[in-house]
């Protein structure tokens, strides 16, 4: 009997290093619109001031995000060295 990968049990993997990459051009895009809008702040509308500050808080949230799956695998990799310790 052969086994056969389910259509199910598929991986997908992303490294820190790509995470970390994205991660700092969605800043750099949200830095160039707080920029774009800083300098024609005349021109600037209270919907352009929303979308922006939207655009900020997801920014936040996925960098406090990335900083929480570091700390929960940092975490990972200490309790496997204590456990090798001990045994």
């Amino acid at each position: 009997m052969t086994e056969r990968s389910s259509p199910m049990t598929q991986w997908c993997t992303i490294s820190f290093n790509t995470l970390i990459k994205q991660y700092m051009k969605l800043q750099s895009t949200v830095m160039s619109q707080v920029r774009a809008v800083a300098s024609q702040i005349s021109a600037a509308t209270p919907g352009k001031f929303l979308l922006l500050q939207f655009s900020m808080s997801q920014v936040t949230q996925i960098g406090e995000t990335i900083s929480n799956l570091i700390s929960q695998v940092q975490s990972v990799i200490m309790n496997s060295v204590r456990n090798q310790k001990s045994s």
